[in-house]
C-alpha cells in the first residue's frame, strides 16, 4: 500500500485513489541504494526531502525504519536548528518541543508501522528562494540500538503550472490515438523545464517510447512513465507536446470499454521531491524512439539554469484522460483442475488455476473489463501444507496471512494483465490424510471495478475438479499435480455463493489485490 506521506502528496494533486500499491513498504528495505545512502548504527532509516515556496502548500517529511519487522517502542529526536530560520517544521501530537529540538516518544500498543514520524513543513514569512538546510533525525530503540538520518528542506521559486482538467479520446483495439497534451503557467515566474508524469490503464499504452522519458516496469499495475522536457513555459504562457505523442490501444483490449489515465505536470524539482517520497518506483528504462518535444505556444525566453522551482498550487495541473474503446471483444476464462494418485501419508504437488482463452485480456482494468479470482476448495481428507503467497484463506479474515497453510478454501488472485493463451497457476502441496477418492474444486469468479459479479464468454468451463486418488498405506505419491486434466466439472453451490459475497469485493477494484500486489514476483505466471 502507499505510504501516508505519498497519499497526502498525491491527494494534493487530486489523484490519490489512482495509485494503489505504487510502492510497497517492504520493497524499501530491499533497496540497497536507500539502505546504504547514509550510514546508520544498528539499523537504517530513510526520510524524504522537500521543497517549499512562499505562498505554496504545506509539505510533509516522513521518516521510515528500513527493517523487516517494525518497532513497537522508540524515541525520535529531530534537530530543526539548520532550517528554523526559513522553514516552520511543526511539532505533531505526542512530540515535545524544546527550542529547535523535537522529542517524540512512541509506545505502540496498536499495530506497529515502519512509518515512524511525519512532519508538516511550511515556509516562514520572509523565506527566500535558494535557502536550504537539513533536519537531523536520531532514532533510539530499546533493543535495536540507534540510527541517524538527514533530510533536506529547500526554499524554491514559486510557479503555478496548469492543465486542462479533462481530455476525451476514442479508438478501437489495435488503433493509435493521438493526444498532444498542453501545460500552462499562470504564475508570475517563468517555469524553466517541466516533467510530465503519466499513469493509466492497459488500453492507454504509449504509442512511442522516447529517449527523454523513463518508463516504470514494476510496482504499477498500469502504464507509468515520466518525461523530462527542456523548455521554458513563460509566465502567463503555455506549451504543447509535439504531435507524435499518443496512445497505442493493444489489439487484445476489452471492448467496449472506458479506460482512464492521468497526466500530471510538475517542475523538475517537484518531480525529484516526489521520487524521494516514493523511492522504490521499481525498475525503469529509457526509450529509444526520439525525443519528445515541448513547444511554447508563444515566444519564450531561452532555458536558463536556475534555482529549484516548486508549484504553489498542485491541484490544477492534472489532466484526466478518458478513452472510449469501441468494438465487441471479450474473453473466455477456463478453470484448470488436477488429478493425482498418492498414498496416505504422502505429500504431493497439486497445481491448479485458469487459462485465458481470449480473445481479450483480463485483469486489464476499465469500466467494463473483468478481473478473475479462483476459489480453490481443498479436497476433504487432505491438508494444504504449502500454499502460494498469491492465495489467502477465503474463510478467515480475507487478505490476512497470504500463503497460510491449513485453510480449507483459498481465494487466489494474480494482479497482472493476463492475455490470450496465458495461464495463472497456483501450486499447492497437499498431504494425504485418508484413503479414497477425495474431491475438491476450482471455481472462477469474475468481477468488475464496481465490485459487481460478471460473466465471461463461457461460464460452463468456470469450474474444474481437483481429484486425489488416495491409496491406503504409507508412501510417496506418484501424481504429477500439473493441472493438465480438469477431471470434469462440479456445480456451483449455495454455500460457495455466500462465501463469494464475503471476501471483500473479490479484490476486483481497479488496482485489485492490493495486499498481494507486492508479492507479484513470487506468483507463477506462464506465457
Amino acid at each position: 500500500m502507499l505510504k501516508n506521506s505519498t497519499r497526502r502528496w498525491l491527494a494534493g494533486l487530486g489523484v490519490a485513489g489512482a495509485f494503489v500499491a505504487a510502492s510497497a513498504t517492504p520493497a524499501l528495505a530491499a533497496d540497497p541504494t536507500i539502505a546504504d545512502a547514509k550510514g546508520a548504527e544498528g539499523f537504517a532509516l530513510y526520510a524524504n526531502d522537500v521543497i517549499v515556496a512562499p505562498g505554496g502548500p504545506e509539505k510533509w517529511i516522513s521518516l521510515y525504519s528500513l527493517v523487516d519487522e517494525p518497532f513497537t517502542d522508540y524515541t525520535v529526536k529531530v534537530d530543526r536548528s539548520a532550517v528554523d530560520g526559513f522553514a516552520d517544521v511543526q511539532a505533531p501530537d505526542g512530540c515535545t518541543p524544546a527550542d529547535a529540538i523535537l522529542t517524540c516518544t512512541v509506545k505502540n500498543d496498536g499495530e506497529p508501522d515502519l512509518d515512524l514520524l511525519s512532519l508538516t513543513v511550511l515556509p516562514r514569512d520572509g523565506a527566500k528562494a535558494g535557502q536550504e538546510g537539513q533536519l537531523a533525525f536520531t532514532v533510539t530503540t530499546p533493543n535495536a540500538g540507534s540510527a541517524s538520518y538527514r533530510s533536506t528542506v529547500t526554499v524554491g521559486e514559486g510557479v503555478d503550472l496548469t492543465s486542462e482538467p479533462f481530455v476525451q479520446l476514442t479508438g478501437t483495439p489495435g488503433s493509435t490515438v493521438k493526444s498532444p497534451l498542453a501545460v500552462g503557467n499562470q504564475g508570475k515566474t517563468d517555469a524553466k523545464g517541466a516533467v510530465l508524469f503519466f499513469f493509466g490503464s492497459y488500453a492507454l499504452a504509449p504509442a512511442k517510447r522516447y529517449e527523454n522519458c523513463e518508463y516504470f516496469e514494476d510496482n504499477f499495475d498500469t502504464y507509468a512513465y515520466a518525461c523530462t522536457l527542456d523548455a521554458t513555459v513563460a509566465a502567463d504562457g503555455s506549451a504543447k507536446l509535439d504531435d507524435s505523442f499518443g496512445f497505442a490501444i493493444p489489439g487484445d483490449a476489452w471492448a467496449p470499454n472506458t479506460d482512464h489515465g492521468f497526466a500530471i505536470w510538475m517542475t523538475p524539482a517537484d518531480w525529484q521531491a516526489f521520487r524521494s517520497q516514493v523511492p522504490d518506483f521499481g525498475k525503469s528504462a529509457k526509450g529509444d524512439e526520439g525525443v519528445l518535444q515541448l513547444t511554447p505556444s508563444a515566444p519564450a525566453p531561452a532555458l536558463a539554469r536556475a534555482m529549484g522551482q516548486t508549484d504553489v498550487d498542485p491541484t490544477n495541473n492534472e489532466t484526466m484522460i478518458e478513452l472510449t474503446v469501441k468494438g465487441n471483444q471479450k474473453a473466455d476464462v477456463a478453470a484448470s483442475g488436477a488429478t493425482v494418485d498418492a498414498s496416505v501419508g504422502a505429500t504431493v504437488p497439486v497445481t491448479v488455476g485458469f487459462t485465458n482463452n481470449g480473445p481479450a485480456a483480463i485483469n486489464a482494468g476499465g469500466e467494463n473489463g473483468i478481473y478473475t479470482l479462483a476459489l480453490v476448495t481443498v479436497p476433504k481428507g487432505t491438508t494444504a501444507v504449502k500454499a502460494p503467497e498469491s492465495c489467502v484463506d477465503a474463510e478467515g479474515e480475507f487478505g490476512e496471512d497470504p500463503g497460510k497453510p491449513g485453510a480449507s478454501v483459498y481465494a487466489c488472485f494474480l494482479p497482472e494483465v493476463i492475455g490470450k493463451g496465458k495461464k495463472a497457476q497456483f501450486p499447492f502441496s497437499l498431504r494425504i490424510d485418508k484413503a479414497g477418492s477425495l474431491a475438491g474444486k476450482v471455481e472462477l469468479v469474475h468481477g468488475g471495478p464496481d465490485e459487481t459479479l460478471l460473466k465471461d464468454l463461457n461460464p460452463a468451463n468456470d469450474t474444474a475438479q481437483i481429484l486425489v486418488n488416495a491409496a491406503a498405506g504409507n508412501g510417496g505419491g506418484d501424481g504429477d499435480g500439473d493441472g493438465d486434466g480438469d477431471g470434469g466439472t462440479l456445480p456451483l453451490t449455495g454455500s460457495s455463493t455466500g462465501l463469494i459475497a464475503g471476501i471483500g469485493g473479490l479484490l476486483l477494484l481497479a488496482g485489485a489485490g492490493g495486499y498481494l500486489v507486492a508479492r507479484r514476483r513470487r506468483t507463477h505466471f506462464v506465457a
